[in-house]
């Protein structure tokens, strides 16, 4: 009976992905690259599935802007009615609840040094 540290396998290690043999060197586990990146997206499936996203929505809706030249507020309008100028943006908000004058969130959020 042959001792089994007696056989030898002539054919050299095989490759992970294609089981073909491919001479040894160093610590490889594939014949080639492209073996290996076909290894790797074999243990990493990919997903075919499209991501959904939010359907897209005008933030402009829910802007306050202020004209430079008179003052004038409005909401979700850029422009002004009154100077036919663009309008600078004070920040996302709404009506006021009291008033119903166009009022910017950051503006109530603001707090006022006592004097």
């Amino acid at each position: 009976m042959p001792s089994r540290n007696d056989v030898r396998n002539d054919t050299g290690p095989r490759c992970g992905h294609c089981n073909q043999p491919f001479p040894p060197a160093g610590r490889r586990r594939w014949c080639s690259d492209a073996c290996r990146q076909a290894a790797w997206r074999r243990r990493h499936p990919h997903d075919d599935q499209p991501t959904e996203l939010a359907p897209a929505r005008s933030r402009r809706v829910d802007t306050v802007y202020e004209c430079d030249n008179c003052g004038l507020r409005l909401l979700g309008e850029q422009r002004c009615d009154d100077c036919g100028t663009f309008m600078r943006r004070r920040g996302a908000g709404g009506l006021c609840p009291c008033c119903d004058e166009p009022i910017a969130a950051s503006e109530l959020t603001t707090i006022t040094p006592a004097t």
